[in-house]
């Protein structure tokens, strides 16, 4: 199983940027998938999980300002990132609890995108 994440880049201060993570390989389903950043000198740090079913979960940091969503048939989430803040600068990591078959489930992550915000 592998995660490609996308979307990241360079943006001003209230800018937007939306975020994508494809996983992909022997899946037979998913349960949470999920965004994590690490900004330097920081340790990493949940941004949102989405369920498979139920209620999202977002840091307090990020409230009214991201949405996490996903689409099951593609095996993607997103997160629409909107209002900037140059403390949301950091590597932004997509994470997925994936059965790859019906007993056994492990965890993954994606490679990491970059998103950087300027004052």
């Amino acid at each position: 199983v592998q995660l490609q994440a996308s979307g990241g880049g360079l943006v001003q201060a209230g800018g937007s940027l939306r975020l994508s993570c494809v996983a992909s390989g022997s899946i037979f389903s998913i349960n949470d998938m999920g965004w994590y950043r690490q900004a330097p000198g920081k340790e990493r740090e949940l941004v949102a999980v989405i369920p498979s079913g139920g209620d999202t979960t977002y840091a307090d940091s990020v409230k009214g300002r991201f949405t996490i969503s996903r689409d099951n048939a593609k095996n993607t989430v997103y997160l629409q990132m909107n209002s900037l803040r140059p403390e949301d600068t950091a590597v932004y990591y997509c994470n997925a609890n994936v059965y790859y078959d019906e007993y056994s489930i492990n965890d993954f992550w994606g490679q990491g995108t970059q998103v950087t915000v300027s004052s």
